[in-house]
């Protein structure tokens, strides 16, 4: 069982498992570290390539409960003014009215809602993403990759997910034809995560 593992639905018969000390200790408050952290992107343009891009200005916070792993919880805030692709011009459309409006809406946010363990240090969370105003659910696989002390005391847990989208979905629409056929933006978006949190005192 890990940190964001769930109990058997079948619980009837079943002897209570016993909880692995080493999680029981990883209870309790986490901060997102952003700067050993990422929120990524991949979008295919021109239906031959990708297009990478990220968020750099975000928060979060982690409720890890390593007694009964499945009450573990997580918030997540970008502020969608941060989207860098490497390309300004393509910065300033996908902030724009064609995209993701950060005028009227400046924040990006990811409430989880249920969480269950799918074997090893594999675990699939589940929650509510809101873009645009439009709040619909969002699936991520997680992969736990540890708990370690800094160097500067900071206890820390580890995270990388994944996770795929339709971006008409959430109302983000805007296209533009091909001449050979096909569309300038594809509508499947890939989303990548790294998570390093720091346990609060």
């Amino acid at each position: 069982m890990g940190v964001f593992g769930r109990k058997d639905k079948d619980t009837a018969t079943a002897t209570p498992a016993a909880v692995n000390p080493d999680l029981a200790a990883l209870t309790g408050e986490y901060t997102i570290d952003p700067a050993h952290s990422t929120f990524g992107f991949v979008a295919r343009h021109a239906m031959v390539t990708n297009v990478k891009g990220g968020f750099q200005d975000f928060t979060g916070t982690l409720h890890l409960d390593g007694t009964d792993p499945s009450n573990s919880t997580a918030t997540i805030d970008v502020v969608m003014d941060s989207i860098d692709t490497g390309n300004a011009d393509r910065d300033g459309h996908l902030k724009s009215a064609d995209f993701f409006k950060t005028d009227e809406f400046p924040t990006m946010t990811f409430r989880t809602t249920e969480a269950e363990a799918l074997g090893g240090d594999d675990y699939r969370v589940t929650g509510d993403l809101t873009i645009l105003g439009t709040t619909r659910p969002l699936t991520i696989d997680l992969e736990f990759n540890g708990a370690a002390k800094d160097p500067f005391g900071n206890e820390r847990v580890g995270f990388e997910g994944k996770a795929e989208i339709l971006r008409s979905e959430w109302g983000l629409t805007w296209n533009a034809a091909l001449e050979t056929g096909g569309v300038l933006v594809s509508d499947k978006i890939k989303l990548n995560f790294d998570v390093s949190a720091i346990k609060q005192a």
